[in-house]
């Protein structure tokens, strides 16, 4: 696989100044209604790819909305106040948001996904950093969302145009990093979008228990890992919770206080009913983390970065290309690089995949 250098278009950003969910959404979708436009139309042609029946698309946006409605009234309010202000049927915006769950409905895992490294073993903040890879189609979707989060405090958070969440922290120290799942029950109906979970999460909980608590809460018809991860100023924690149909599974460092997670369950009641390909690069993504995870406790964020600087041809695409000849949904590419800075309050992101991420100045901190 080549490694040529990558275009990485600016990442837009947004801050929004309003703790009001309704105002918050106007400001949004007036902003980025073309954006968010853009990626509609993505995700109806990648739906068309992978064969969902159009006739059902409609039908999953509603479900979509009456699951959030009744589960995160406030992030309700916030989407139809951006359908309003863009001049989008808000059912659509559901079906957005429930990407991931319409896609589980035909079966569709994804053979390029994320990895997700952390270290809390040593002083001072935890060390994350993780890959977001996703069909190449979705590069110019790349959002970095800021916004007064009431309780939690300020939230960064990375997402894609119209898409609630997904990447982030907020400011009483709590982070929370974001990886896809594969479960037999999986695609049933259409629950509570992961998605949704984790914007809640960063804008809502303050600790570890508090998080896992909004995460077992939520009724989910999609799997999904969220890494949480937190910093007292003086103590890190992290768990991994482990979401899906078949229930929930919540996983401590190891005893060297290493977290890594790539898109296969670890807890051993969830892994028996496992959809992910035996022969995935999933598996092979988790045991390069794991033989070079020390780089991770190093105190330089290069070498976390450098960490997931791996390719196919050395045996584990944590840094993935795509593969020519392939149609444009089988065609994945790192998009993201990103880390939680909690010591600063601040995501660290790169806009691409690690093997072009060795320059200081490629880096964007928000």
């Amino acid at each position: 696989m080549g490694r040529d250098p990558e275009q990485r278009p600016v990442i837009v950003r947004h801050h929004l100044h309003s703790t009001d969910p309704t105002e918050r959404g106007h400001t949004l979708g007036t902003a980025d209604g073309d954006r968010i436009r853009a990626n509609i139309t993505g995700y109806e042609r990648l739906f068309e790819a992978v064969e969902v029946d159009p006739a059902l698309l409609r039908p999953y946006g509603e479900q979509a909305l009456d699951e959030i409605r009744r589960w995160a009234p406030a992030l309700h309010r916030e989407l139809a106040a951006v359908a309003e202000a863009a001049g989008i049927d808000v059912w659509r915006l559901g079906m957005l948001n429930a990407r991931t769950e319409i896609l589980a409905t035909v079966g569709a895992t994804a053979e390029g996904e994320c990895s997700t490294a952390v270290y809390v073993g040593g002083p001072g903040a935890p060390h994350t950093v993780q890959t977001w890879d996703w069909h190449e189609e979705f590069t110019d979707g790349r959002t970095l969302t800021r916004h007064p989060a009431g309780r939690a405090g300020d939230a960064r958070i990375f997402t894609e145009a119209g898409i609630l969440g997904k990447i982030g922290l907020n400011s009483s120290g709590l982070g929370l990093h974001f990886n896809i799942l594969s479960h037999a029950a999986d695609g049933e109906r259409i629950g509570v979008p992961v998605h949704v979970v984790a914007r809640r999460i960063l804008d809502e909980a303050t600790t570890l228990a508090e998080a896992v608590d909004i995460a077992r809460s939520a009724d989910v018809s999609a799997s999904t890992v969220l890494t949480v991860v937190t910093f007292d100023g003086r103590h890190g924690d992290a768990a991994c919770v482990e979401l899906s149909p078949a229930g929930t599974a919540v996983l401590p460092p190891d005893p060297d206080g290493y977290l890594l997670h790539t898109n296969h369950f670890l807890d051993q009641r969830l892994a028996a009913g496992e959809s992910a390909a035996p022969t995935g690069s999933t598996y092979a993504r988790l045991k390069h983390l794991t033989a070079r995870r020390e780089l991770l406790a190093a105190t330089d964020p290069a070498r976390w970065t450098e960490l997931l600087h791996a390719h196919e041809d050395d045996g584990a695409p944590v840094c993935c290309h795509p593969q020519p000849g392939l149609p444009f949904h089988q065609q994945w590419r790192t998009l993201l690089t990103v880390g939680l800075d909690l010591a600063q309050g601040r995501l660290r992101c790169h806009a691409g995949g690690p093997c072009t991420a060795g320059e200081e100045s490629s880096w964007e901190y928000v």
